[in-house]
């Protein structure tokens, strides 16, 4: 088949297929109306990559099955699944029981697309891999995630994914590729005719109603003028898809009623296999020689063992062009014939006129194997199509909530509140409202409504048997982050009104809650004890513990690190990857505050790597204003702007102070002010990225010559400090106190002391070289200036190692006035990690610890193909020829690295 106008987009698909065949990973969408010619572009790569050798994998979208769970993931691998022995045990297991071929188990969602990726990388060690996806748009969200999760991930595999989708939604796929084909011009589409043998009686006509549609002209075409329909009555004609599938109903309704029947039982049935096919028809009195007919005009063809329709818009054609009765019939026999309980849960729904309680129940109990397949989303909908049939409320309701915590675990907060808000209006029960006022909750948070979030549960909890102590306690949370110390105060209250939780965890996790209302009251010496005991004392992995990572960011980084380092390594462990780029956020934060920008940058693009491919588009905006201290203390304006974005409840502050410290070291003090004084009076007021950014407020009250605009954050700052207990931050609070002092005697003091406490830990370098150009700057004032000097060359060096341009200005210039004429930048060799690229240096720092390929590919969510080309890249620009080489190569360049690097977490 000729393909006109279409020379670009082949050329495209050529250099995709010869780009897998080298061991280039490839992706790309194709995206454009029904019949602009998509699948005739798969069956040309399908064409060009058997030529080439590669294994061909297919699978297509049925609209009516979008709800069974990875049914097209089962389509796709099912050549290919026997390699699933060659992975790793957890993904074996998420793969085998996501495509029917294992014992289900809990898993994170997205460890089935990692095993994906594994699988195809495996596949593809014989020889390239092609996949093909047609009508993507109408597959399972399951297999939809596990796909574009691999897809996003190929890096050196022999893979490539090709995905055909309508329009611009349906089929989310952002990061990939994607190319949106038009309609053909009137040359092309004249030589598309010419080759159709049209009559130049009816050839404008042709091309006027087909609107360049390639599938249209060839239909009208090779039909002649009657196919192309009549324009609708305002003079509008329909659009060529619509007019095209009208017409095959048409070609549909010339068949013989028995190959009608035929063509409708395949139609009904995604999997379209033909030993299911055929016992579902001899139950209706017709069997396979009645697809003849259909076949011989072209409209199917039986394919080893399972039909396929000639064009999609076929298969819709043959299942519309069916009365209800009929249609009611087919999937009553495929239920009884479908050999899967999912499939026959899906064909008894098709088939209900009306609710019915035997229907719902098995569409629950498919529902419930979803979720325990990973196929959260796929579980809501089957869950609220239950409760659709379900006649009683008290069971409707029921499945409307799993409905919606099934909707909340896939990540859809906000379908989750419609579907709980849905049941809420259906039910009087307090108990169950309460339960769904929790769900709504989510999306509260989610859209920067943290009051009205927490008001929501602590008014709902007294009623919760289940979630009223947990409820509560996130109340108090959403309460922190949205500034409301009465809403925490209250939740505090309530949950001592319950009495003594059971279990030591849970009493905890209680006294958490007034340790946080403490903590807002500025009590920082009763509060920060208990939210500290829950950090220590909860179970690993446990949803108590993540909570209290959330709330913990004013806790000692010492008691921080190793728990985030912990919750680290059992995710990538047990490939639980959605909870990552949270984690991860929380390890960056504390990277870029103990200086160590590069490893910070590489977190976060790592985060922000996950959450785009696991759908998390807020966290890659909090990741990102988390990043902007890096340019803003580096003096990179443009660069801040890039990365800021504002609002996201706390995560907005870290953005608010980036811009605040880059307007410091500009000498731009009255916006300093503003912003940190805007903020503070916002909803987020108690975060950690405020109170840290206490000292930028202090010193640019005190260059404006109005300290008093400093005097109450300056007091909160050292109120945590003192109980806190870390020695950078009692250090600090004394830099804001030598700033605010009366009298030069007691600046000097209180620098003296400040400096002795930095230089007595590890960590907070920025923080340290600011005390020291702040200390050196006041002896230089009381001309003594030897003394000056020495401090102001250790700022000068912590700068210039920390690329703070501003700032080494400031310390170059100070030192020049206190007498040093060569006041310049340290020299220093070039530091060989810096020629890696962040996932280079992960990976080489995974090996020196001695681990395998493949372990290392399951905790970075890479194939071990891409994993050794890493550490191909990585040798050579450490100086080493082998694994054996690099414990020395990379301790030689953590040392030269400094206190920072020595004390990095393993991730």
């Amino acid at each position: 088949m000729n393909l006109y106008g279409r020379q670009n987009e082949l050329a495209g698909l050529d250099t995709l297929i010869a780009a897998a065949a080298d061991g280039r990973g490839q992706s790309l969408v194709l995206r454009g109306e029904a019949g602009i010619g998509k699948s005739s572009l798969l069956a040309y790569a399908e064409d060009e990559a058997r030529r080439r050798g590669f294994t061909v994998l297919r699978a297509v979208g049925w609209e009516a099955e979008r709800g069974l769970t990875f049914a097209a993931l089962h389509q796709l691998l099912r050549p290919v699944v026997d390699h699933a022995g060659k992975l790793p045990q957890p993904q074996a297991d998420a793969l085998r029981a996501a495509v029917g071929t294992g014992a289900a188990a809990e898993h994170g969602r997205f460890l089935v697309g990692l095993a994906v990726l594994s699988l195809l990388a495996e596949a593809a060690e014989d020889a390239p891999v092609l996949c093909l996806v047609d009508d993507a748009h109408w597959i399972d969200e399951p297999s939809a995630d596990a796909l574009l999760f691999a897809a996003r991930r190929l890096g050196v595999e022999r893979v490539a994914l090709l995905f055909a989708a309508r329009g611009d939604t349906g089929f989310p796929a952002a990061g990939l590729p994607q190319s949106t084909l038009s309609r053909l011009g009137r040359d092309d589409a004249l030589a598309l005719l010419a080759g159709l043998d049209v009559p130049a009686a009816v050839r404008d006509r042709v091309l006027r109603e087909s609107l360049g549609n390639p599938l249209a002209l060839r239909e009208f075409g090779a039909s002649g003028p009657a196919a192309a329909g009549r324009p609708q009555a305002a003079g509008q004609p329909l659009p060529a898809a619509d007019r095209v599938l009208a017409a095959y109903r048409g070609r549909v309704l010339e068949l013989p009623e028995r190959t009608r029947l035929m063509l409708l039982i395949a139609a009904a049935d995604s999997r379209s296999t033909l030993r299911y096919l055929v016992a579902a028809a001899e139950k209706l009195g017709v069997g396979l020689a009645d697809l003849a007919a259909a076949e011989q005009r072209g409209l199917v063809a039986v394919v080893g063992e399972s039909v396929e329709f000639r064009h999609p818009l076929i298969r819709t054609a043959a299942y519309t062009a069916a009365p209800l009765a009929r249609r009611v019939a087919v999937h009553e026999a495929l239920a009884t014939t479908s050999g899967d309980p999912d499939c026959r849960a899906r064909h008894l729904a098709s088939a209900a006129t009306g609710p019915d309680e035997e229907v719902a129940a098995e569409l629950a109990d498919a529902a419930k194997r979803a979720l325990t397949r990973g196929g959260p989303a796929a579980a809501a909908d089957t869950y609220a199509e239950a409760a659709r049939l379900t006649p009683d409320a008290a069971p409707r309701v029921r499945r409307l909530t799993a409905a919606a915590w099934a909707a909340q675990q896939a990540g859809h907060a906000e379908r989750a509140a419609e579907l709980a808000e849905e049941a809420y209006k259906q039910t009087e029960d307090a108990d169950r409202r309460a339960e769904l006022a929790y769900v709504r909750s989510f999306w509260l948070f989610e859209k920067d409504a943290a009051q009205e979030a927490g008001a929501l549960l602590v008014s709902h909890a007294s009623d919760s048997r289940a979630y009223g102590r947990e409820m509560l306690r996130a109340a108090a949370t959403y309460a922190w982050f949205g500034g409301d110390v009465a809403g925490l105060h209250r939740a505090a209250d309530l949950l001592e009104g319950y009495g003594d939780a059971p279990g030591a965890a849970a009493r905890r996790a209680d006294r958490a809650v007034r340790g946080l209302a403490h903590m807002a009251a500025d009590d920082f010496a009763r509060g920060l004890p208990l939210v500290a005991d829950l950090l220590d004392d909860a179970a690993v992995g446990s949803s108590t513990r993540l909570q209290a990572i959330s709330s913990g960011s004013l806790l000692p980084d010492d008691v921080q690190l190793p728990v985030i380092t912990e919750e680290i390594d059992i995710a990538r462990g047990d490939g639980i990857i959605g909870r990552l780029p949270y984690l991860l956020h929380v390890l960056a934060r504390q990277q870029l505050y103990a200086g160590d920008h590069r490893e910070a940058a590489r977190t976060v693009a790592e985060a922000a790597a996950i959450a785009r491919d696991t759908g998390l588009a807020m966290r890659i905006g909090r990741l990102h204003n988390l990043l902007a201290r890096i340019p803003a203390i580096e003096g990179d304006e443009e660069r801040v702007r890039t990365l800021v974005t504002p609002g996201m409840n706390a995560g907005g502050n870290y953005g608010i102070t980036a811009w605040a410290l880059l307007d410091l070291g500009l000498g731009r003090y009255e916006d300093v002010l503003t912003r940190l004084a805007e903020a503070r009076a916002g909803a987020a007021r108690y975060s950690a990225a405020l109170l840290f950014a206490t000292s930028d407020e202090v010193e640019a009250a005190v260059r404006l010559g109005a300290p008093e605009r400093a005097l109450l954050p300056a007091r909160r700052f050292a109120a945590w400090a003192a109980a806190s207990g870390q020695p950078w931050a009692r250090a600090v609070a004394l830099r804001n106190e030598a700033l605010l002092a009366s009298s030069a005697g007691d600046a000097a003091a209180a620098y003296a002391e400040a400096v002795r406490l930095h230089a007595a830990s590890v960590g907070r370098p920025f923080e340290r070289a600011r005390t020291e150009l702040l200390a050196g700057e006041h002896l230089r004032r009381e001309r003594r200036r030897a003394e000056a000097r020495t401090h102001l060359r250790s700022a000068l060096r912590l700068f210039d190692a920390l690329a703070a341009g501003p700032w080494s200005d400031r310390a170059r210039a100070e030192l020049r006035a206190a007498g040093e004429a060569q006041a310049t930048a340290r020299a220093t060799a070039p530091d060989p990690a810096d020629r890696l690229t962040p996932q280079e240096l992960q990976v080489v720092r995974l090996a020196a610890e001695g681990t395998s390929s493949r372990d290392i590919a399951a905790r970075l969510f890479l194939s071990p193909r891409t994993v050794e080309y890493h550490l191909y890249k990585a040798y050579p620009k450490l100086g080493v020829t082998s694994r054996r080489e690099l414990p020395a190569a990379l301790g030689a360049v953590e040392e030269r690295r400094g206190p920072a690097a020595s004390a990095r977490p393993r991730t």
